[in-house]
């Protein structure tokens, strides 16, 4: 089972030229579409959050609930679902408001207890920012690495929403020593300061880093580094595609046993080259088509 832990919210989309062409509300946020494109990869997937018990929060639930995520420890509450505005560019990369005051996820709490047969947690985004939820988020983050189980990071930078860059930058380095993957896009590397280098002996067993169209590299402890290029496509947007790489490498992971330090070691170049094309081809899938929808197992045939 994985397990991702994070923030569900409604995106809200324009649908043609224009900040409020027609905008479409989409479900959203850097965990929830990790859960669901672990979903329709074929993961055991569970969903660890809290959502409102509006509207939004019933389509948040529903669209795990069809990608076959278990939502059965989704924490609940009355307040409303946090809205995030996206702009989209020329590129289709989109930039983002958000409406976060007195919004249920902020009251996530941590949980008791995982799923019984937990073998990794995934965590990122905004819910690493927000408090309070934002120190649950943490302290799960600590537990489950205490506990052995496989952690991955995605911080998915909202500069917009961090009101101290240098005390989120040093909490960012802080959780270092419990992440077994750290996965962020050159944008975020870039403002976070550092070298996936420094990253990893604070902590980590592999960085992978991604350059949108120019594809991923992963960086090793042991000083490997496996580069794959982007795969060409004629991209709508890039909504969800940083979450589909995440998804990507988690179940491509899963599926080898490789769920550990010590197997992340063995993987080896063409181990990881093959698992970076898997994460490229998917998130390109995911580029081809307005907002997160990430593939499901079989539109990317065998890799």
């Amino acid at each position: 089972m994985i397990v991702v832990a994070g923030e569900a919210l409604i995106d809200l989309v324009p649908q043609g030229p224009g900040a409020l062409a027609g905008l479409q509300p989409a479900p959203g946020g850097g965990p929830y579409n990790t859960a669901v494109a672990l979903g329709r990869l074929g993961a055991r997937t569970a969903f660890c959050s809290r959502t409102s018990t509006d509207a939004f929060g019933a389509a948040l639930l529903d669209g795990l609930r069809q990608a076959g995520v278990d939502v059965s420890g989704v924490q609940r509450g009355p307040e409303p679902t946090t809205l995030a505005v996206a702009l989209l560019d020329a590129g289709g990369s989109a930039a983002y408001s958000f409406y976060v005051d007195g919004t249920a996820d902020r009251l996530f709490t941590t949980p008791v207890t995982l799923p019984e047969d937990t073998r990794a947690v995934s965590f990122g985004t905004c819910s690493l920012v927000l408090e309070p939820g934002a120190s649950a988020y943490e302290e799960l983050m600590r537990a489950a690495a205490g506990q052995g189980l496989f952690t991955a990071l995605d911080p998915n930078v909202r500069a917009g929403l961090i009101p101290d860059a240098d005390a989120y930058r040093a909490r960012f380095k802080s959780w270092l020593p419990s992440v077994t993957l750290l996965k962020l896009s050159a944008e975020d590397a870039a403002w976070l300061g550092g070298t996936p280098r420094e990253w990893l002996a604070a902590g980590p067993s592999a960085v992978v880093v991604t350059r949108g169209g120019d594809g991923l590299t992963v960086f090793t402890r042991a000083g490997g580094e496996v580069s794959v290029p982007g795969e060409e496509v004629d991209v709508v947007d890039t909504i969800g595609a940083g979450d589909t790489v995440n998804a990507a490498l988690l179940h491509g992971l899963s599926a080898q046993d490789a769920l550990s330090p010590q197997a992340l070691a063995a993987l080896g170049t063409e181990g990881w080259a093959r698992l970076l094309r898997l994460a490229a081809r998917a998130a390109a899938i995911t580029c081809s088509r307005a907002g997160a929808e990430p593939p499901y197992a079989a539109e990317l045939g065998v890799w």
